[in-house]
C-alpha cells in the first residue's frame, strides 16, 4: 500500500488561511491548564500548532505529520518554542509511538483525518497514545465536502475522486466508541469559502485539493488538469463541509 504523499509545504503555508481559521476555532474547544502534553495530529506547517504552543507555557506539544516537508516547515516556524515542541513524521493510519513512549494528555487535529483512508485504524491508533480521560478535539472534511469539485473530477481524466475519506457524524461516533472513546459529540458544519479568482484560486486547488490527482499525471499535463477543474467549478467557491469531533478516551 502506498503511504501518504509529501506536500509542497512552502506553498501550502502561503495559501492555508481557511484551514488556519477553522483550526483556531477548533483549538478554542480544547480546555487547557497550560501544563499538558498535547499531540497535534496533522500539524501541517505549524500555523495552528503555534497557537497551541502559546497556550501551553508549562507544557509540551508533539507536532506530528505524515509529510516530511510539512514537519520541516513547522520546525522553522516553531523554533522559538525550543524543546517545548517535539516533531514526529508518522502516518496516523499505522500504529506509532510518541517521543519518550509517554501518552499525551490530549489530542488536537485540524484538516487531517480525511486524508487517512482507514478511520477504524485512525481512531484505534489515536486511542493508543492518549491518557485515559484525555480529550480528542478535531475537525476534518466531512460528508458532502467539496462535492462540486468531486462532481467535476468525475467527468475528467479517468474519473478518480481522490484518496479522501469524507465521513458522516453517525459512522464516526460508532468508530470512536469501538476504539474506546466516550462522551462523543460529532456534527457537520458547512463552510463555503470564496477565493480570489484566477491564479490564486488555481494555486490553492493545485496545492491543497488536487495534489494526489496531479501526482498520477505527467508534469506537462498538470496545468491543463487544474484549469479543467477551475473551469468546471465556475465561481471560485469551494463548498467545504467540516466534520467536528469532541470525545474523551475511556
Amino acid at each position: 500500500m502506498q503511504g501518504p504523499r509529501d506536500w509542497d509545504a512552502t506553498t501550502y503555508d502561503r495559501v492555508a488561511d481557511p484551514m488556519t481559521r477553522w483550526g483556531s476555532a477548533v483549538l478554542d474547544r480544547l480546555p487547557l491548564g497550560g501544563d499538558e502534553t498535547v499531540l497535534d495530529a496533522g500539524c501541517g506547517t505549524g500555523r495552528v500548532t503555534e497557537q497551541l504552543a502559546a497556550r501551553l507555557p508549562d507544557g509540551r506539544v508533539i507536532a506530528l505529520d505524515a509529510s516530511p516537508s510539512m514537519v520541516a516547515e513547522a520546525e522553522r516556524r516553531l523554533a522559538r518554542f525550543g524543546d517545548r515542541v517535539a516533531y514526529l513524521v508518522a502516518d496516523l493510519g499505522r500504529p506509532f509511538s510518541l517521543p519518550g513512549d509517554r501518552p499525551a494528555d490530549a489530542i488536537l487535529s485540524t484538516a487531517t483525518f480525511h486524508w487517512v483512508p482507514d478511520h477504524d485504524a485512525l481512531f484505534r491508533n489515536l486511542a493508543a497514545v492518549v491518557q485515559p480521560g484525555g480529550r480528542l478535539v478535531a475537525q476534518c472534511g466531512g460528508f458532502g465536502n467539496i462535492a462540486t469539485i468531486q462532481a467535476v473530477l468525475a467527468t475528467i481524466g479517468d474519473g478518480w475522486l481522490g484518496d479522501v475519506h469524507f465521513e458522516t457524524p453517525e459512522a464516526t461516533v460508532e468508530r470512536l466508541a469501538t476504539a474506546g472513546f466516550v462522551d462523543i459529540e460529532t456534527w457537520l458544519q458547512p463552510e463555503p469559502t470564496t477565493f480570489e479568482p484566477g491564479e490564486p484560486f488555481a494555486d490553492y486547488l493545485r496545492t491543497v485539493v488536487l495534489g494526489s490527482h496531479l501526482a498520477r499525471l505527467p508534469a506537462d499535463e498538470h496545468d491543463a488538469f487544474v484549469q479543467a477543474v477551475v473551469t468546471g467549478i465556475g465561481k471560485p467557491v469551494i463548498d467545504y463541509v467540516r466534520l467536528n469531533i469532541v470525545a474523551r478516551r475511556g
